[in-house]
């Protein structure tokens, strides 16, 4: 894995393409400054990896050893922390920033975070199941219908669509393209959705090369 930064997903917008007109549907994403709050080495902890801090918070929002963990780095406290494994971790120091200049235009990105919560909801939304008739006397319109298998083996077995809980999962988007990045504001325009609604917290990191 490279370094990524992490973010919060602000919304979509739409910006026009200047040579063609088309326009790009891009979510925006309010990357950084991140912090370093850790550095670990393959002497010290077994591998090569890199911890980063996102969205400063008070202090009374965390307890003591969390606040003595970050003090080592004099970033502050911070609400999240997420560690990124890199094979070589020398060109970088506790207290570094990274902001969304660790990317470019043109960039393919996988963007992971958690998807809207939708708590329990049932076959037609979770799964997409055809509801029952609505006339004619019938009483099945948004019932599941039969979901065991009889005498034997008399239970259901795990896996069967049924509902449950649905939504509030961790997911990652693979291949999105940086469409655009303004250092100033610390923005990420990247083409295409991205999980979770307005205020989520995302984590961006350079697209993993599939075959070669």
């Amino acid at each position: 894995m490279t370094v990524g930064i992490l973010g919060t997903k602000v919304g979509m917008t739409q910006i026009f393409d200047r040579e063609t007109g088309v326009s790009i549907p891009v979510t925006v994403v309010q990357a950084g400054p991140c912090p370093v709050t850790q550095v670990k080495t393959k002497a010290t902890d077994g591998y090569n990896s890199i911890q980063l801090g996102y969205l400063a918070v008070k202090e009374k929002s965390l307890n003591k050893p969390e606040l003595g963990h970050l003090s080592k780095s004099g970033s502050g406290p911070v609400r999240h922390l997420k560690e990124y494994r890199l094979n070589d971790t020398s060109a970088y120091e506790l207290g570094q920033a990274i902001t969304a200049d660790i990317f470019n235009p043109g960039d393919k990105v996988d963007v992971a975070g958690k998807t809207i919560g939708r708590g329990f909801t049932g076959y037609q939304k979770r799964h997409n199941f055809k509801r029952g008739n609505m006339t004619h006397g019938s009483k099945n319109h948004r019932l599941p219908g039969s979901t065991g298998a009889g005498t034997t083996p008399g239970r259901v077995f795990p896996g069967k669509r049924m509902a449950g809980q649905y939504g509030n999962e961790q997911v990652t988007i693979k291949g999105l393209t940086v469409v655009k990045i303004d250092t100033e504001q610390n923005l990420i325009l990247i083409k295409g959705a991205l999980p979770g609604k307005p205020g989520a917290l995302v984590s961006i990191t350079p697209a993993k090369r599939v075959g070669k």
